[in-house]
């Protein structure tokens, strides 16, 4: 009896996800849309697409999920060594959709007029497609490491850890 129904039940459920032979998509969705590296949006629906399901749209971050805060404390790795790459060669940006030159306008705005807020540097050089290139070609390997380093360089300079990961060194 069990058998029978499970049958049953995995035939209509398989039967509900093939779509009838006379099905047309609703008005508007005829043509699939591109994939975010194909359109061209402004570098805040970029960060929705890409950064806000995990960094929260305001960067907060996730604790319980060991996702860092970005909000008031991302543009403080621009003031060490290494943090500069880090920014892009850590798997959310190397890994994204985006071509590099959307990349570079995303981190661009994450740093200049969006998510680094306080953190923001007082000077900045704008990152390129080239440089982000590059830098993509070479994604971290070890990120909580590299990680664990860049937050040591920023305490030696005095520079206060707020990045929501209390737990972590």
């Amino acid at each position: 009896m069990v058998g029978l129904f499970s049958l049953i039940a995995a035939s209509s459920l398989a039967a509900q996800s093939l779509p009838m032979p006379n099905t047309k998509p609703a008005p508007g969705n005829e043509i699939r849309p591109a994939p975010p590296h194909q359109m061209v949006y402004r570098p805040e629906v970029y960060y929705r697409l890409e950064c806000g399901g995990c960094h929260l749209g305001d960067g907060e971050g996730e604790r319980k999920n060991d996702i860092p805060r970005m909000k008031d404390f991302v543009g403080h790795f621009l003031s060490v060594e290494g943090g500069r790459e880090f920014l892009v060669q850590v798997p959310g940006s190397a890994y994204s959709s985006f071509a590099d030159d959307q990349l570079a306008e995303l981190i661009n705005w994450i740093i200049t007029d969006g998510i680094a807020g306080t953190s923001k540097p007082e000077e900045f050089t704008p990152y390129t497609a080239e440089e982000v290139a590059a830098l993509r070609a070479q994604p971290l390997g070890k990120v909580e490491e590299t990680r664990d380093v860049l937050l040591d360089r920023m305490r030696a300079k005095d520079i206060a850890i707020h990045d929501g990961l209390k737990d972590r060194p």
